[in-house]
């Protein structure tokens, strides 16, 4: 870390409860470390989130914008965080439209209403950029885990498994998740959904990689609607209902994918590293 101060500022925000602390290092050098993040994500001894995200400035776009999970990690994409980001830009540059640089490549943010919305980029749908262990069908993935079978795999920045099953709320997602996460089929790991399918909404729930159970996931999400496109069991656009709230999605004909939903501002701090 090259600093002369150990006391960093930051903003807590959550996208649908997927919570975030967010550091600003264009205004003070901050180099994240894994003990770092998992001192910050500590829910008992640090702030607390779901993921930790760092600002920094970019050659390319407004921002670039850096996302850590809670066990130390370094995930490429964050839908809910690009919304939280894309609020913060928006109100500090007044423009119609930021920005955002990623590992995934770069995302685009404006306001719509009261909502953010966010081009997540392009559905990746090969076996090799999920990526998978070897060659399979991507859309009915020939993969069982006890009750879950078939799942859809997309790479919407992260690696993505989607399993429709009959009803959401019935699958023990904290046991079957971690098994499914780390299984060798998915050599960088892989973020689990489980959805199913009613009046054309989809109700979802998610396991993140790094993360576990949380109560939203925005890529996760944009994966779920592209998976179930896929499928026949809705069209290219639909509601995705998460635990902590709604998300609209829709798959462009471009074969990117945009994400609208809330962003909301929690509280400001400071913390010592």
């Amino acid at each position: 870390m090259t600093t002369d101060t150990y006391i960093y500022p930051f903003v807590k925000m959550h996208g649908l409860g997927n919570d975030f602390v967010i550091f600003d290092a264009r205004k003070q050098s901050l180099e994240m470390t894994k003990e770092h993040t998992r001192l910050v994500a500590n829910r008992r001894h640090g702030v607390g989130c779901d993921q930790l995200i760092v600002m920094h400035s970019s050659e390319t776009a407004d921002i670039r914008m850096e996302i850590w999970n809670a066990d130390g990690t370094q995930a490429g994409a964050c839908g809910n965080a690009t919304r939280c980001v894309g609020q913060i830009l928006l109100q500090e540059t007044n423009k119609k439209s930021v920005s955002i640089e990623t590992i995934a490549g770069l995302l685009t943010a404006q306001a719509d209403d009261t909502l953010i919305s966010v081009n997540m980029g392009k559905a990746n749908l090969e076996w090799q950029s999920i990526p998978l262990a070897q060659a399979m069908p991507t859309d009915t993935l020939d993969y069982q885990k006890g009750p879950l079978s078939a799942p859809g795999c997309v790479n919407m920045g992260n690696p993505h498994a989607v399993f429709f099953v009959d009803d959401a709320e019935a699958i023990d997602l904290e046991r079957w998740g971690p098994e499914i996460e780390t299984d060798p089929l998915f050599p960088e790991r892989v973020n689990v959904s489980i959805v199913s399918v009613s009046d054309g909404v989809l109700r979802q729930r998610v396991w993140e990689r790094g993360a576990g159970i949380t109560e939203a996931c925005g890529s996760g999400a944009c994966a779920a609607l592209v998976a179930a496109s896929r499928r026949g069991l809705v069209g290219r656009k639909a509601t995705v209902t998460l635990d902590g709230g709604d998300l609209t999605i829709e798959w462009l004909d471009n074969g990117t994918v945009q994400m609208t939903g809330s962003a909301t501002h929690s509280f400001h701090g400071e913390i010592r590293l």
